[in-house]
């Protein structure tokens, strides 16, 4: 990706970027919230660009509309369709702000500049030119950018795919030269596990970027993989902040490798085995496999369902769930192995691990009681590894 380095300028360090998911601009109430927060940076003297999510549910809801009007909808047709709940929550937001005394401007993702391949419905941002978004801070206004959304060169609206909105803000984000990237939701930050799961889990004051990567590619929610992948090749600064704190709060992400010791551990529980006796003839996976071994009929693909929107495999194959331990020593340091392996009180399937962390494959019924073992076990008890 690319962007137009002329949209730099003198200043960038002043400007920020925030973005908020669809859970913080939910409903009017919200949406106020969101815009007195906002106000309250460009009062302590930033030049604020923000990129919002849908309200609420209304991608599912517009994606169900779609599924109720066609089997089979084209994929031109759901970006347009899908890319009108982002123009709703930024225009609502833009007119909050103003109505604080606060010059506010909207645009869609066309408007930002943010250029994209031609793939409908999962597209990949290659250029980003924010001569609009620039002219805004310049005189004045807070620009309110709709996520998840950009344009192909030939002109069409395009959607970036799953924690699109995420990607949009760290790609204008790196384009501006902003001073950081604020991801904000209802969760304080990020956490060693899911507190809804664990119990004891903590909220971490900073997690480098490359320990990031790893949590969100294994299933991680506060975090979207593509994103933090980006923040770290782009060089952006990542926050990650409840919405009903301070702007600049939350979880630190610098760059920087993940840590010797265990730092989290976070499941995945959207995941399907699929047998294949030859890799050549899979179609519709693309982007969607998370790991790839022998089996009985050729090869074994465990496959993320939550990026196969038309696959020919949706709906088949055998759920499972992985949990997963990120910290290098889990890796290079084989007694850690066994003891990480030996916590977990439930059937193991299969497990393997990578440069970063350990990978456990169960039960999806048993995912959560994975989880709570080996966050007690690495996490929770420093001293016992």
């Amino acid at each position: 990706m690319t962007h137009d380095p002329s949209s730099s300028d003198a200043n960038a360090h002043s400007i920020i970027v925030q973005k908020y998911g669809g859970s913080s601009v939910a409903d009017v109430p919200r949406i106020h919230a969101v815009a007195r927060r906002v106000a309250d940076s460009v009062r302590a003297g930033h030049r604020v660009v923000v990129v919002v999510s849908a309200m609420g549910n209304t991608t599912n809801e517009l994606l169900a509309l779609a599924r109720s009007v066609s089997a089979s909808p084209r994929r031109r047709e759901l970006d347009l369709l899908m890319s009108v709940g982002e123009r709703v929550s930024m225009t609502l937001l833009a007119m909050a702000i103003a109505d604080l005394g606060i010059p506010a401007s909207s645009f869609t993702g066309s408007q930002s500049g943010i250029i994209t391949d031609t793939n409908h419905v999962a597209a990949r941002v290659e250029e980003v030119r924010p001569h609009r978004i620039q002219r805004a801070l310049k005189h004045g206004h807070v620009a309110i950018v709709a996520g998840f959304q950009g344009v192909s060169r030939h002109g069409e609206v395009t959607t970036l795919g799953r924690g699109g909105s995420d990607t949009t803000a760290v790609v204008l984000a790196a384009a501006l030269g902003a001073e950081w990237c604020e991801l904000c939701s209802d969760v304080d930050g990020v956490f060693s596990a899911d507190p809804r799961i664990v119990s004891q889990a903590r909220r971490l004051d900073e997690l480098p970027l490359d320990a990031a990567v790893a949590l969100s590619r294994a299933g991680a929610r506060v975090l979207h993989a593509r994103a933090v992948e980006l923040a770290r090749e782009l060089g952006v600064q990542l926050l990650a902040s409840a919405t009903d704190r301070p702007a600049g709060s939350g979880t630190r992400l610098p760059p920087g490798p993940a840590p010797e010791t265990p730092i989290g551990v976070t499941l995945d529980v959207k995941l399907v085995e699929f047998e294949a006796s030859d890799l050549e003839r899979i179609q519709g996976v693309d982007g969607a496999v998370r790991h790839i071994r022998p089996g009985a009929k050729g090869y074994t693909l465990l496959v993320d369902t939550r990026n196969l929107p038309e696959s020919q495999f949706h709906g088949t194959g055998r759920p499972v769930a992985t949990v997963t331990a990120v910290g290098r020593r889990l890796v290079t340091h084989p007694i850690l192995t066994h003891k990480a392996l030996a916590a977990v009180s439930v059937p193991v399937e299969r497990w393997w691990v990578d440069h970063t962390a350990i990978h456990v494959q169960v039960d999806r019924a048993h995912a959560h009681a994975a989880a709570r073992d080996l966050h007690a076990t690495l996490v929770e008890d420093p001293h016992s590894v």
